[in-house]
């Protein structure tokens, strides 16, 4: 595991639930700083280019400056806890991406 290659979390959801998923919004972010996330972007009219339409609703894209980050992040007790209202509240897809260079 490299410890300098930043990782980014890219998450396609469907809200079933929006109350519910209130509860989950209003605590992530301060799980995501613990463990030094960043938060990037979010789309809510994102548009497929080309191949299969993902899960329809909202794109979200937030990063951590290495592996150890977002595993600690990931395995954080008491963001599983939260991350029930998510599961609860949604239909999601999480990646967990390395942003590797390109190699040349």
């Amino acid at each position: 595991m490299s410890s300098n290659i930043e990782v980014y979390i890219v998450v396609n959801l469907t809200i079933l639930d929006p109350d519910e998923y209130r509860i989950y919004e209003k605590g992530f972010f301060s799980y995501l700083k613990k463990h030094n996330g960043e938060f990037v972007t979010y789309d809510d009219e994102r548009k497929v280019l080309e191949g299969a339409e993902p899960l329809p609703g909202r794109a979200i894209i937030f990063k951590f400056p290495s592996e150890a980050d977002a595993d600690n992040w990931w395995a954080d007790e008491g963001y599983q806890e939260l991350s029930k209202h998510r599961r609860a509240a949604t239909n999601s897809t999480i990646q967990r991406v390395k942003g590797l260079p390109p190699r040349g």
